[in-house]
């Protein structure tokens, strides 16, 4: 069955599109928090929060500002940034307070003939406890590089990375019986929503990728699960970081990219 996007992906626009921009500028409401990132970009870099309309303002007319000097500059070759926008889930589920995301892969083993593969990867948590209004965006943004700019990074980088085994007996043990899960949650519905929401993704994207034997790529994906245990795909990530700051991604990095190749 295909999902439909809202069912998995945060409401979304992507910038560079004039008539996406023009949705965006006029669905956005006060009291909406949206997130707004480069499209081919890494490591939280240049992502940043609008979250109020105020914010969203100054925004637009920035963009506008610089959608008028390119124009006045002519000949100028120089394509602005391409971004998007995505509504901020404001109400994630906490571990310990703090928020976190799961990293999982995707390997396109082949692409004549397809052939995907899964791999289960690991969870990624703050160093601080989750505030929706904070301006810190360690607060907000879970990957190891954001979370190093945090002064608590090296005092708790051990507890910033959980395996999926820890996520799974916590869940179990506190989330459980309170919310009528089933047991081992983590590895059976939420293991199938994220296998199903990737094959979906790779069907979306197939015809564009190149058909030539010998052709792979591992994809990082990744997934929150919000307080009602629904989850959302937040993005995809062509070349993801195979970094090994602590023990758990010491054990779990190398096999994933020995069991890739």
């Amino acid at each position: 069955r295909f999902l439909k996007m809202e069912e998995f992906f945060p409401e979304s626009f992507r910038l560079d599109l004039k008539d996406e921009r023009n949705a965006f500028f006029e669905l956005c409401q006060e009291g909406d928090i949206w997130i707004c990132k480069p499209t081919c970009s890494n490591q939280g870099r240049g992502i940043f929060l609008l979250r109020n309309r105020a914010a969203v303002t100054t925004y637009q007319a920035k963009l506008h500002s610089t959608e008028e000097d390119q124009l006045s500059k002519k000949g100028s070759c120089k394509v602005p940034q391409a971004r998007i926008v995505q509504r901020y889930i404001h109400q994630p589920l906490l571990l310990e307070g703090k928020k976190f995301d799961v990293r999982s892969y995707l390997l396109i083993a082949c692409t004549a003939p397809y052939m995907l593969f899964f791999a289960q990867g690991y969870v990624r948590l703050t160093c601080t406890h989750y505030d929706a209004a904070s301006d810190d965006l360690t607060a907000h943004l879970t990957n190891q590089y954001m979370q190093k700019k945090n002064p608590l990074y090296n005092q708790l980088k051990e507890e910033t990375i959980w395996r999926m085994e820890h996520f799974n007996s916590y869940v179990n043990e506190k989330f459980g019986r309170a919310n009528g899960l089933p047991k081992d949650w983590v590895f059976t519905v939420f293991t199938k929503r994220m296998q199903q929401i990737m094959v979906q993704c790779f069907l979306a994207a197939k015809l564009k990728l190149e058909r030539k034997l010998g052709y792979f790529d591992l994809i990082g994906c990744d997934f929150l699960v919000d307080e009602n245990f629904k989850i959302w795909l937040l993005e995809m990530n062509a070349n993801p970081a195979l970094h090994t700051d602590c023990k758990v991604l010491r054990d779990i990095i190398p096999t994933i990219v020995y069991e890739s190749l």
